[in-house]
Formats: C-alpha cells, structure tokens, sequence
C-alpha cells in the first residue's frame, strides 16, 4: 500500500542579523503558525484513517510528526533571532547613550577629586587582615 504524501513546504529561514524586518518575521511566523495548524490537522485525520494499514497510518504519522518539529524549530529560530536583534540595539543604545554621558563629563570633576585626596600611600595600599 502506498502513503499519501502531503506536500507541505518546510523552508529553511537563514538567520541573517540584519536585513530581515521584524513584520517579514512576523508574517513568516504566522505563515508557520498556519501550516503548523494545518500538520496538526492532518495528524489527527491520519491517527483517526482506518482507510491506512497498521504500517501505512503510523509511517505517515511520523512524517507528520517530523515536519511539525521542524516547522516549530523554524519558529523557534525566527524568535531567537528576533531576541537577539532586541538585545543588540539594546545595548548598542545603552553603549551610545553613555558614550554621550562620557563626553558630556566636567573635566573640573577630575581635577577636584585629585586635590581632595592627599597624596601617599593610603590611596594605593590595600589593607588584608
């Protein structure tokens, strides 16, 4: 006996930093969530076929199977690489903004805080009991 095979497509999204949108994204995992919901169905309908033998019906629910992890892996990816792009210009503007507060420091703070320590040794010596 010979399995229908569904003919669901399974892309493989690179994940590239920069050039991918956060609604390209967002329309590919919703493209995903479909066809996710689509496998699910048809798992349903083949773990429920009594047209399959024995063998027939549990081949195809492995397949079945199979391409649900691998569309949920893609989805999986999708919002890693979304986390991460979060987080780098996070921290890119975290770094910029403090950048500016570098820049921005009195250099008269300096120079108040060296005259209000004498010099010697306390400055520089750590005590360990």
């Amino acid at each position: 006996m010979q399995i229908s095979s569904t003919s669901s497509t399974t892309s493989t999204t690179s994940a590239s930093s920069s050039g991918s949108s956060s609604a390209g994204d967002a329309s590919k995992i919703a493209q995903l969530q479909s066809q996710l919901k689509d496998l699910t169905s048809q798992l349903k309908d083949a773990s429920t076929d009594s047209s399959l033998s024995a063998d027939a019906k549990q081949q195809k629910v492995q397949m079945l199977q199979a391409e649900i992890q691998a569309v949920e892996s893609q989805i999986a990816a999708i919002q890693q690489q979304q986390q991460q792009q979060a987080l780098a210009k996070a921290q890119a503007k975290n770094q910029s903004s403090s950048s500016q507060q570098d820049g921005s420091k009195d250099p008269n703070k300096d120079e108040q805080k060296k005259k209000s320590n004498p010099p010697g040794l306390g400055g520089s010596v750590d005590v360990y009991a």
